[in-house]
């Protein structure tokens, strides 16, 4: 609600105003005592006195129980001292005692507002309606009355039509704080990353905390690092899909470029590296925080009040480059971003579709939570509000959905067993129509040298084979050798694990089928590059009985004349292989072909001939008995062996 503030202020001003101009029209009241106590109330509010003019309005409605402009009064300076429950109760027994007029449209406006931040759409309508009638000159409020007359029909519709959404609390090991929120999981939901605080009182700082899943439980959750956690606030946090790179939000550091930053910490076997603020290229001198990070970690979004933007708080997204840099940040445009506030983005690991809370769009009123899907063009849909009873009149928090779309998070507002308000964490089954448009699960495992047998810091890249585009990059963890990425249905990937001095390794994932998404435990071990060191390209593809090479083996050939250029000394055959099928001589010559066909690729691309050869050796070299198709596919392959 971009005026909804502004709005506010404007009434409370108009409240007051109005408390001075007790003798500018007839009072509705015929009792003399009533109207002295009205008269002594507005020397009060001249003075200051605001408790006392409250006092005395009270006294004259006693003596005159249909004293309209005693209760009007009492209305305005309810509202102007922030006690909003009985500004409505005083502006709603005034207005009905009172017929029709066009004097009292601001109290018209003021009382459906005050319905409105109460749920209740119907007494909402009615009296913005009845603003309406009296034709205000006010364009700003007869604008906004227009978008809330809206805003309460889609949730009148929407309460019609409830989403199935059976939220459970979380457990008490997690919901240990006065103040929990911002919920992120690793892919594979090992880790439960959150912000929480002990209450609100200036004492108790904002901190980061992370808890493990295991035995069927989460363990009780601690401190994310002594390195990022520190007397000032942290939080907003986001973690990449392999639990590697944390984002988070904290104001006021000493190297703070402004209002609030957002600082950037990587993981290393256990330990979080010092956090670094993400610099003048992604920060601006306004508030920027509450990030989101992708799968891989590489592409980040935020809300930022910086200028250029669509609204006051906006959504913005940046990329990191291969050096570790990041990119100047682009705001969403029009088709995210209202000229409300969109704030508190959450990005599916699967990429495809983003979760975010806005009062700009149509939705139950306050902010409220949308989803938007990006197609295949990199475009993203008109967003869609999540419905009821997930939003409501209140302002929502962010919404956190797993990779396989199964399960989600949220935090929402409650009181304590003392009455003191809190914010709890939630868990929730997503219901079919909130789910990401894709699904995902991902690849886990570790790399490892394969002839010492230790841990090793490799890059794991994951390329789209139909577009030939890298869709993640991570790097392997250098103690421990564990990597995850994300793989999402209806793609087929390729991926690549390498090191310098290392033989490549690939591996092929076919999700184009409607098969279920399952994770996959890959460990990967790379052979260091000498004489007789091999690998089975395994994203080379060619027609059954044919040797042209499809368009989606470009991303494995080129790959394998990047392992060429980087090193320069080495020599390689590349061999044919086939199963059983056929005859010996069809077979042959077929194997023969298709590994010419893979020279052939490098030799235009650069690579010299005298590095590069090639020999068919048709079905006599099987890694597998011919028994099963499973095994004849394997069998169907296409390998490179250094000389």
């Amino acid at each position: 609600m971009k005026y909804k503030q502004l709005l506010i202020a404007s009434l409370m001003v108009l409240g007051s105003a109005s408390t001075t101009l007790a003798q500018n029209h007839k009072l509705s009241t015929t009792s003399a005592k009533a109207e002295r106590l009205y008269e002594k109330a507005d020397s009060y509010v001249r003075a200051r006195d605001f408790d006392r003019a409250l006092h005395a309005l009270d006294q004259a409605i006693e003596k005159d129980p249909q004293f309209a402009d005693a209760y009007l009064r009492a209305a305005n300076l309810h509202k102007m001292m922030g006690n909003k429950a009985a500004a409505f109760d005083y502006m709603e027994k005034g207005l009905k005692l009172l017929p029709f007029t066009k004097g009292q449209a601001n109290n018209y406006f003021e009382l459906a507002e005050l319905y409105f931040d109460k749920g209740d759409y119907k007494s909402a309508t009615e009296w913005y309606e009845t603003f309406l009638k009296t034709g205000s000159n006010n364009t700003k409020l007869v604008e906004w009355a227009k978008r809330q007359l809206k805003t309460a029909a889609f949730a009148h519709e929407a309460m019609q039509k409830p989403v199935q959404f059976n939220p459970e609390q979380l457990p008490s090991t997690l919901n240990r704080f006065g103040l929990q929120y911002f919920p992120y999981t690793t892919a594979d939901q090992r880790y439960f990353i959150y912000t929480a605080r002990e209450s609100g009182r200036p004492d108790h700082d904002e901190n980061i905390y992370v808890s493990q899943y295991k035995d069927g439980q989460w363990l009780a959750p601690v401190s994310v690092s002594e390195n990022i956690n520190s007397p000032a606030n942290e939080g907003a946090a986001t973690i990449s899909g392999d639990g590697k790179t944390l984002v988070f939000t904290s104001c006021n550091r000493p190297d703070s470029q402004g209002d609030c930053d957002l600082y950037i910490s990587f993981r290393t076997g256990s330990e979080w590296s010092k956090p670094q603020n993400m610099g003048s290229t992604v920060n601006s001198k306004a508030w920027d925080s509450q990030p989101s990070l992708s799968a891989d970690g590489r592409t980040l979004y935020f809300t930022s009040t910086r200028g250029g933007g669509v609204g006051k708080e906006d959504i913005w997204m940046t990329t990191r480059n291969d050096d570790g840099s990041w990119v100047k940040p682009a705001n969403l445009g029009k088709e995210i971003n209202s000229t409300g506030r969109d704030m508190a983005p959450s990005i599916h690991m699967s990429g495809s579709t983003l979760y975010f809370v806005s009062d700009g769009h149509i939705g139950m009123g306050g902010l409220d939570v949308f989803k938007s899907d990006k197609n295949e063009n990199g475009k993203w849909a008109e967003p869609q509000n999540l419905g009821y009873p997930l939003n409501t009149f209140a302002d929502e928090g962010s919404l956190f959905i797993t990779p396989d779309s199964e399960i989600g998070y949220y935090s929402r507002q409650v009181n304590n067993e003392a009455g003191m308000p809190g914010i709890q964490l939630y868990r929730f089954d997503v219901p079919a129509e909130w789910r990401s448009r894709v699904t995902s699960t991902y690849a886990q495992g570790r790399v490892f040298d394969a002839a010492s047998k230790k841990p090793l810091a490799a890059q794991v890249q994951l390329y789209d084979l139909e577009a030939d585009s890298l869709v993640q990059q991570v790097s392997s963890d250098k103690v421990s050798g564990e990597y995850t990425v994300v793989l999402t249905q209806g793609k087929q990937y390729a991926l690549y694990v390498s090191a310098p001095k290392y033989m490549m390794n690939s591996r092929s994932f076919d999700y184009t089928s409607s098969k279920a998404l399952s994770p996959v435990a890959l460990d990967v071990y790379l052979d260091p590059v000498k004489s007789g060191a091999a690998m089975v390209l395994n994203n080379l593809f060619f027609d059954t009985g044919k040797y042209n090479l499809e368009a989606k083996s470009k991303t494995e050939l080129d790959k394998l004349i990047f392992f060429m250029q980087q090193n320069p000394q080495v020599k390689i055959e590349i061999s044919g292989h086939t199963d059983d099928v056929g005859s010996d001589k069809a077979n042959q010559l077929l194997s023969e072909r298709r590994a010419k066909s893979v020279v052939d690729y490098l030799a235009s691309h650069g690579i010299s001939k005298d590095r590069i050869r090639y020999k068919g050796y048709g079905e006599t070299k099987p890694v597998q008995p011919n028994t099963s198709e499973k095994n004849r596919q394997l069998n169907r392959r296409i390998e490179m062996r250094v000389l």
